[in-house]
């Protein structure tokens, strides 16, 4: 050692100081690892490297090292789109935002931030399989968007308007138009409830839209059902297979 230099001390630096410090750091950790998962299962589901539903499992098929069903991409979305918003909820205090949090942290994902955006599968917001040939459910799936616009409408004139109750039965209804079989592309009523499950998943699930949003959405889903009505009736003969 030359006598002019001066030992060094190294300290060790510590991230927190409690353990409450120390939750928040390892949700942090938990939110920065479920963002990369799903950045990682979008891009497999868009290259065909994985398909919509749960069938077996193929260790030759991984992602970040992990094997995964062949068919598992729709539990694994509901399943890291629930883990996103528990974890959100327990940052509430520390995490203003996605869009912040992966700016401090250099995270560039964009396909996660579309899913948790919309917070449903893709296999809900877009048709996956085509079904035009199989009548019986045909006849099913229509039946149950029938249901699912009824559903919606009776819940917002009964006042209910909280998020955790209308957030599902939308979710139902854009699976359910995304399985009837031959469906325009463009019915504008597919667009309405997707920009309606933005809007509520952007809120907490106990917050409530205001009865402006609640008259407007009601408004929209009772133009949706009624033009889906229209196409039922033979203006849209596709809808059905028939020729």
């Amino acid at each position: 050692m030359y006598p002019d230099m001066l030992p060094i001390t190294i300290q060790e630096v510590r991230l927190f100081n409690n353990n409450k410090d120390r939750d928040k750091y390892d949700n942090m950790a938990d939110l920065f690892a479920i963002i990369i998962l799903m950045e990682h299962l979008e891009k497999a589901f868009i290259r065909d490297s994985i398909t919509a539903e749960e069938q077996y499992t193929y260790a030759g098929n991984k992602i970040n090292g992990v094997a995964v069903g062949v068919w598992e991409y729709t539990p694994q979305c509901v399943s890291l789109i629930a883990k996103y918003k528990t974890t959100m909820t327990f940052l509430s205090e520390s995490v203003t935002n996605l869009e912040t949090f992966m700016n401090d942290y250099k995270l560039t994902c964009p396909a996660a931030v579309n899913r948790f955006k919309i917070g449903v599968p893709a296999t809900y917001e877009h048709a996956v399989n085509d079904n035009k040939q199989d009548v019986g459910k045909s006849a099913k799936y229509i039946a149950e968007t029938v249901l699912h616009f009824i559903t919606v409408m009776d819940t917002l004139r009964l006042n209910r308007h909280a998020v955790d109750e209308l957030h599902p039965i939308l979710a139902d209804l854009i699976q359910s138009l995304n399985n009837v079989p031959g469906l325009p592309a463009d019915f504008e009523g597919r667009s309405k409830v997707r920009q309606w499950l933005i809007t509520l998943n952007a809120m907490k699930a106990s917050d409530e839209i205001t009865d402006e949003q609640a008259r407007q959405m009601l408004f929209e889903m009772e133009q949706s059902h009624t033009e889906f009505y229209r196409l039922l009736s033979g203006d849209q003969k596709s809808i059905d297979g028939s020729n």
